[in-house]
């Protein structure tokens, strides 16, 4: 009540703590029958980026020059049979078939690197030199690693065939995720063992919602991409055979030794 005895609507945010633990949309108040202003507006902005991120292109040849500054060697650049975006969106199947391998070298190293547009090119461009950067150190003391391969148009399965062509034992895919009203530039990783065409998704380790600050950093996502090709090594295959070891090695690294009497 206000001092002129007129009621005033509480103005105190019971939400505000909690809404900064989630990019989910809660606690979004009301205006009568609908949201706030402000909240609609925050809403088509965030489907404004998510529909950006899906049909900006790649720009290739900046991108180029950021990976090739990873010290990985000199990136080679693939696409699929989608001619377009708009026929990438339009025939997911195209985007898993490559046009022409011809300029991937055959390797025989460890791990091979996709860097795939996929849904969101934004996606790498934001967060790719990051991550494979931390790839790098993750791996590099210990396993040898093919020149990156950047593919647009691509789905996940287009690796496949790049894997093939470089000679490589595991690959690991970075691929633009699908863009939502929360995140339009997250990265995922698909790892796959002894990858070959006609592998499906059962045969593979998938690690996302890489995007920092807000999203898995790129060292964890790294840390879980050593841990997964350790594992797959010894296994001898990956997908739902493999499951993530990383966290429990991390504990039991730095749990106390307990001495008997």
């Amino acid at each position: 009540m206000s001092d002129s005895g007129v009621s005033r609507p509480d103005t105190t945010d019971a939400w505000a703590d909690l809404r900064l633990t989630t990019q989910a949309r809660i606690g979004l108040g009301r205006a009568g029958n609908s949201l706030p202003s402000h909240r609609v507006l925050e809403f088509r902005a965030a489907h404004a980026a998510a529909r950006d991120a899906v049909h900006d292109p790649l720009d290739v040849e900046s991108f180029v020059a950021t990976i090739a500054g990873c010290g990985l060697g000199d990136p080679v650049v693939v696409t699929s049979k989608a001619s377009s975006r708009g026929e990438y969106l339009r025939r997911p199947d195209l985007g898993r078939l490559p046009d022409d391998l011809s300029s991937v070298p055959s390797t025989n190293a460890d791990i091979g690197i996709v860097l795939a547009d996929g849904l969101s090119p934004r996606a790498l461009v934001d967060h790719a030199e990051g991550l494979v950067l931390a790839l790098k150190e993750a791996l590099s003391e210990r396993f040898s690693i093919a020149p990156p391969v950047i593919a647009t148009q691509a789905r996940v399965a287009l690796g496949d065939h790049v894997a093939e062509a470089l000679g490589v034992q595991t690959l690991v895919v970075a691929i633009g995720e699908r863009p939502g009203l929360s995140v339009a530039d997250s990265l995922g990783i698909y790892l796959t063992h002894r990858a070959r065409p006609g592998c499906s998704d059962a045969d593979r380790n998938c690690i996302s919602n890489i995007h920092p600050p807000d999203g898995q950093s790129y060292a964890t996502a790294a840390r879980i991409t050593a841990s997964l090709v350790d594992g797959a090594r010894r296994l001898g295959r990956s997908g739902v055979s493999l499951k993530d070891t990383s966290r429990a090695e991390i504990t039991a690294a730095t749990a106390p030794v307990i001495e008997s009497a």
